[in-house]
């Protein structure tokens, strides 16, 4: 006969936070949301430690190379969706790791043959005024000068004048050798003066540029999550069928961790694909798995090797599972049993293992309330999927905006191998929506403010940390009528858009 589990599952919308005790020191500037990425053993630190507990989902429409660098520049991590070829996954690690933190590769580029009409193109299709002329008009060309629009005056000269003879030669710019640190090209910029720093190989090709404008942005952004070497720490996607092949080349492309992309980690794919890994590679190569909603999927995933857990089947805004199977669970009840299940974990053996919360996120508190109840760190989709940096286009409707939207279990993704349970390599039938979400700007704005206000509870709970709010949290559950009195009710709200005459 089936196990019945009869007491209800829930969702984080049927929870709120205690306030507990909070003395003078617990002011939000003082919050530390420093939380571990991948497991370690107690009385260690996690290899990768993050600023802020958000990482972004293995999704075609949330996770490219630009919103990586977005969002570890805040400090957190993004998992480049799986769902392309080996090559293309694999260039856009390389992208973001290359990219570096205030290192740039020039995308303004011209030949010495070219004229000034090509330059005055350029300038409009880029909107950089700093031009770096190579040899073959390639970003990684032998590096020959600078044009700014300090060389030139449109009124006064002829358009097809050639570049080569108002162009700042090289033997006239002041340039830095590969290697130089961030803040070494920062105070050559500052010493001399100068607005842009051309960083060249020993055989004099341009390898980035380093701007005077990125300066304040570095000092904006102290929460960057950067590795040994200066650059932004990168995640990615794999399945559990082109490991083999996908691994090591995004690997070879500098992925600092790797996550399985699977909807349902209870399986003996994930586990022969952490077998695989930890063959080949041992414990050096860092991999999450999941997905689980209970205390034995955890434990079977632990024991296979993952380094991180993800919890959720479901719950995501664009997820259909539920529907179409019949199977999942409600995320806050999920989560709370599989930590749970670390904790004990833990006791047991010595190591931690880092639970993720992917999924049931619909307002800024349910982070709170995910960490409150065990969680080391969020994975999200739709909050993502929002934001300029979002790999998704942003469209008008109705004079609104809104960016696409897709889940991997749609037939747009055609992401078979998410779910595959070892049959025919397509997809049976969806599991996922093609939707819309509305525009809200920049990733950065909308995370500190989000993060803000996850800082401000915490201190309402007397906590400083994640680990202290986990320690100190009191929920509780609500019923249907309090959450109704939870938000505006019994007043007429004011139309603030609304034209008074």
């Amino acid at each position: 006969m089936a196990t019945f589990i009869n007491e209800p599952s829930h969702t984080f919308n049927e929870y709120l936070l205690i306030p507990g005790y909070s003395g003078k020191e617990c002011v939000p500037h003082a919050v530390s949301l420093k939380t571990p990425l991948v497991k370690f053993k107690k009385g260690e630190e996690s290899q990768i430690m993050m600023n802020i507990p958000l990482v972004s989902a293995i999704m075609q429409s949330v996770s490219d190379d630009k919103l990586a660098v977005a969002l570890a520049t805040q400090g957190g991590v993004s998992f480049i969706y799986g769902s392309q070829s080996v090559k293309d996954e694999a260039d856009m690690v390389r992208r973001a790791k290359t990219y570096k933190a205030g290192f740039v590769t020039s995308d303004s580029n011209i030949k010495p043959d070219d004229t000034l009409q090509d330059v005055i193109n350029l300038t409009a299709k880029t909107g950089h005024s700093t031009i770096a002329v190579t040899e073959n008009g390639k970003p990684d060309g032998k590096l020959l000068g600078i044009v700014t629009s300090r060389d030139y005056r449109v009124s006064r000269m002829e358009k097809d004048l050639k570049v080569e003879t108002f162009m700042t030669p090289f033997d006239k710019l002041i340039w830095a050798k590969e290697g130089t640190t961030l803040k070494e090209a920062n105070d050559i910029i500052w010493d001399h003066k100068l607005n842009s720093l051309p960083i060249v190989d020993d055989n004099g090709k341009l390898c980035y540029m380093v701007f005077r404008k990125d300066y304040d942005s570095h000092k904006q952004n102290p929460n960057e999550l950067l590795d040994s070497h200066k650059r932004y720490v990168v995640g990615a996607g794999i399945n559990t069928r082109d490991y083999e092949e996908r691994v090591p080349a995004l690997l070879e492309a500098g992925a600092d961790v790797l996550c399985i992309d699977s909807s349902e980690g209870f399986s003996g794919w994930q586990e022969m694909t952490l077998e695989w890994i930890r063959k080949n590679y041992g414990d050096s190569v860092k991999v999450g798995a999941g997905n689980v909603v209970d205390a034995d999927g955890f434990r079977f995933l632990a024991d296979a090797g993952a380094d991180f857990v993800k919890v959720g089947i479901g719950g995501g805004s664009i997820c259909i599972t539920r529907e179409t199977k019949g199977i999942g669970r409600g995320q806050a009840t999920a989560l709370i049993e599989v930590c749970k299940a670390r904790d004990e974990y833990f006791k047991e053996t010595g190591v931690y293992i880092p639970i993720c919360s992917d999924g049931g996120i619909v307002h800024d508190h349910h982070m709170t309330l995910a960490l409150a109840m065990g969680a080391d760190f969020i994975m999200l989709g739709r909050y993502f999927a929002r934001f300029d940096e979002s790999p998704s286009n942003k469209v008008s409707i109705n004079g609104t905006y809104y960016k696409e939207y897709w889940g991997e279990g749609s037939a747009r993704a055609r992401n078979w191998q998410r779910y595959d349970l070892g049959g025919a390599q397509k997809l049976s039938f969806e599991e996922g929506v093609d939707s819309y979400v509305p525009y809200a700007g920049s990733l950065k704005d909308n995370v500190e403010l989000s993060l803000s206000k996850v800082r401000s509870t915490m201190c309402n709970c007397g906590a400083l940390t994640i680990p202290e709010l986990q320690k100190k949290a009191k929920l509780t559950l609500v019923s249907e009528t309090s959450i109704v009195e939870g938000g505006a009710h019994d007043v007429i709200q004011k139309d603030n858009n609304a034209t008074i005459k």
